[in-house]
């Protein structure tokens, strides 16, 4: 065990977890001789990065994989995004099995550094583990209609990028009550008119895990507002909704919604 000191309160996290088969431990010490990241650095290449180095040691049948907080150097990426992404490769690697590959180790070189990977890292697995299970998970997307065009949120958390709002379903919770949940939670809106329109369920339609979406349309009512899981929020004209690039299949989503429009006149 050992003990953090965040946010100004102390919480005591475990040293190792094991995730099925593999052993994830965060360790402290130097990162010399470590994969470095050069050229470009964004959420794409450093998870890319991250699935290799376990792919490798995996295939050279090595017990074990030492990977750093990769493409933080300098500040050139979140901590906090890369402990999540980190994370969510540890989870695939454990929900496949590599093979013998059977530890996987995260080494930090600063406190802060340390501190963030720990809470985020154990936080984050044992959140998906014991909470949700091994998936498939259910979502909900939704088309909010609102005067001007569509809403579409800016993502603060890894996948980042614009989306439709949306979020996955609790235990004992509709898919129609989650969309409202969602909605309200993420732009401040409340839905009229909600209506399914297609599920979603492609395995690589989201690069964290596979889940599988139902996306409602509906009508927004009052003051469109980001609030959880939403950097920003805009409401974006229905000429310009094929202009952008989307995270997950949301453009797929746009696409198909836009030859409903069509296929309605």
């Amino acid at each position: 065990m050992f003990t953090s000191s965040l946010s100004g309160r102390e919480e005591v996290w475990d040293k190792k977890m094991k995730i099925r088969n593999i052993e994830v431990n965060i360790v402290k010490g130097s990162v010399a001789g470590l994969p470095v990241m050069t050229g470009i650095v964004n959420e794409f290449t450093v998870r890319a990065a991250c699935a290799d180095m376990i792919r490798q040691a995996a295939a050279q049948g090595k017990p074990s994989v030492m990977i750093p907080a990769l493409g933080c150097a300098r500040g050139a990426f979140p901590l906090v995004g890369c402990a999540k992404i980190i994370s969510q490769e540890v989870l695939r690697a454990g929900r496949e099995g590599r093979g013998s590959l059977g530890e996987i180790n995260i080494c930090l070189d600063t406190d802060q550094a340390f501190d963030i990977f720990a809470k985020q890292v154990f936080g984050y697995l044992r959140h998906v583990t014991e909470d949700m299970g091994w998936g498939p998970y259910v979502t909900t997307d939704i088309i909010i209609e609102v005067e001007g065009g569509v809403v579409v949120i800016e993502r603060s958390n890894p996948p980042y990028g614009l989306a439709l709002p949306g979020g996955f379903v609790d235990n004992g919770e509709s898919l129609e009550d989650a969309a409202c949940r969602e909605a309200r939670e993420e732009t401040g809106l409340e839905l009229a008119d909600l209506k399914q329109f297609h599920t979603y369920s492609d395995p690589g339609r989201d690069p964290r895990f596979h889940t599988v979406t139902t996306v409602f349309i509906a009508r927004g009512i009052g003051q469109a507002q980001a609030g959880d899981d939403a950097k920003a929020l805009m409401i974006v004209p229905l000429a310009e909704l094929r202009n952008l690039k989307y995270a997950f299949d949301h453009d797929r989503v746009i696409a198909d919604y836009m030859e409903h429009r069509r296929s309605l006149k």
